[in-house]
């Protein structure tokens, strides 16, 4: 097991330089950690290493292979804890409506011109975390009224249908508004480009604090998992804390969707993964589906930004490659194995 983690770690490590180095000009290994020596700690650059050089490793990789790699990592925890307190191995934050009110918050945004004084550009990601919360606040509130209980299915299909209504308004907004319906698309497929610094200073502590949480109740999730009657005779509170993992989950959904748009299928492929190669416990589960989530969107990000360069294809769209296959495969697949 240890020597698994540290095989993971290393590859992380290693795709996130990859994701540094890889573009339309490569940059050495030895050039990157200088430059990034240069503007963290002062030392000086080697000779020949041009501004230029400086700008696109520090002002534009660096900070797009990290937001990638915090982005994967918070969508791909949020994934796993859903589909253990759910009991549903297709169970997401985007089930239960983040995606599609953060949508409708940005679709506002966009086609009312919208802009709060003293925060500018960061209206449209506050917007779209705001709605996105919202939305799941709204779905499970709606389904404790419903169920006290909170039972699993009267969640999902309660989000479901949330997710549904508002998808028609955000739909309905897209046909009014034509000539903003390439950046409202756009944006729904998610990409990594427009983030930089600030989005990094901002995510790195919600992920950080959300992760941590989570794995706090790691003991309370892997009960959950055999059932909800067994967790509640070993003292588990269940409404408490289907409330608690619910909540934080759709916070690292929401923020993460606020910054690079909606970009499905890593909450889906790498907790799923990760189980397979270290087990159920959650203890472990959680750190290992944030590496893994984040070096697959890492990976992801490469991808859609070099392999039709020097044009750019949403993230969304590379992730839904690989995932819709994945998708089709765990369901269909567990059909066959009950049969």
């Amino acid at each position: 097991m240890k020597t698994k983690c540290i095989i993971v770690i290393c590859v992380s490590l290693l795709v996130l330089v990859l994701g540094i180095a890889i573009g339309s000009v490569n940059i050495p290994f030895e050039t990157i950690m200088r430059i990034i020596s240069h503007r963290i700690f002062g030392t000086a650059l080697p000779e020949g290493v041009r501004d230029t050089t400086v700008a696109i490793v520090w002002t534009t990789r660096l900070p797009r292979a990290l937001l990638a790699f915090i982005a994967g990592g918070a969508l791909a925890v949020s994934g796993a804890v859903m589909q253990s307190v759910l009991r549903n191995p297709l169970a997401s934050s985007y089930t239960i409506g983040v995606s599609s009110g953060a949508s409708l918050g940005a679709s506002i945004v966009i086609l009312f011109g919208v802009s709060l004084p003293l925060l500018g550009a960061f209206t449209l990601p506050l917007a779209g975390f705001t709605f996105g919360i919202a939305t799941i606040f709204l779905a499970i509130a709606f389904a404790t009224r419903v169920d006290g209980q909170m039972e699993n299915n009267t969640i999902i299909l309660t989000g479901m249908v949330f997710s549904l209504f508002v998808n028609a308004i955000t739909t309905l907004l897209t046909a009014m508004s034509r000539e903003h319906m390439q950046r409202m698309i756009l944006w729904q497929m998610g990409s990594f480009s427009r983030g930089g610094w600030p989005a990094v200073y901002i995510l790195v502590p919600v992920a950080l604090v959300g992760i941590g949480l989570i794995i706090h109740f790691h003991r309370e999730l892997d009960m959950m998992t055999f059932g909800e009657q067994q967790a509640k005779t070993m003292g588990v509170d269940i409404k408490k804390v289907k409330w608690i993992l619910l909540v934080t989950s759709a916070i690292l959904t929401g923020g993460t969707i606020a910054f690079v748009g909606v970009i499905g299928f890593v909450d889906l492929v790498a907790p799923h993964v990760v189980r397979k190669l270290f087990g159920s416990s959650h203890r472990i589960v959680i750190p290992m589906s944030a590496l893994f989530g984040g070096t697959f969107m890492v990976v992801s990000d490469l991808i859609a930004r070099t392999i039709v360069s020097p044009s750019e294809l949403p993230v969304g769209v590379v992730t839904a490659l690989v995932g819709a296959p994945f998708f089709a495969y765990i369901y269909f697949g567990r059909r066959a194995r009950n049969a």
